[in-house]
């Protein structure tokens, strides 16, 4: 299960980041969501992930699943696109939470930055209120309205799936 809220941001927020994440994903489908997805962790490890991901806004079905490098760079060869390059960035929030920032596509017309949180609960993302310093950069909260992800991105940047 995933619970996140997510919000259309300009640019990195003014705060030191804990760790910084290399992704290309590309998407087989987008409803429901199948995609496949590299992360290279800076200074650090890589992980490829298969997910599905239901339907929903606020609270959907997310199953994610490790395969190897080889079943990755088979898996990528079959997509119908070019894969999204995403820079992610992560900050620690109060609370134990972390805000992820991405850059998407940022050498692309098309690129942009998003925001997303993601929560223990649905209680506790709905009450969640930003931090003061955070306010105005998280003002365009864009969570569950369509259009607006990434799987969306890529059905209208890329061949359709």
């Amino acid at each position: 299960m995933e619970i996140e809220r997510r919000w259309l941001v300009n640019g990195w927020p003014e705060l030191e980041y804990a760790a910084v994440i290399h992704m290309d994903q590309g998407y087989f489908a987008t409803h429901p969501a199948v995609r496949v997805r590299r992360e290279a962790r800076q200074g650090g490890s890589c992980q490829y992930i298969v997910c599905f991901k239901g339907k929903g806004g606020l609270v959907r079905e997310e199953i994610e699943l490790p395969v190897t490098a080889e079943q990755y760079q088979a898996l990528a060869g079959m997509l119908t696109g070019p894969m999204i390059q995403k820079e992610q960035r992560r900050y620690p929030l109060p609370g134990g939470l972390i805000l992820e920032v991405n850059q998407v596509d940022r050498d692309l017309d098309t690129g942009f930055f998003y925001a997303e949180v993601e929560f223990p609960d649905e209680a506790a993302a709905r009450a969640w209120v930003p931090p003061e310093n955070l306010r105005n950069y998280l003002s365009r909260e864009t969570t569950g309205q369509s259009g607006e992800s990434m799987a969306a991105y890529w059905a209208r940047t890329r061949v359709s799936c």
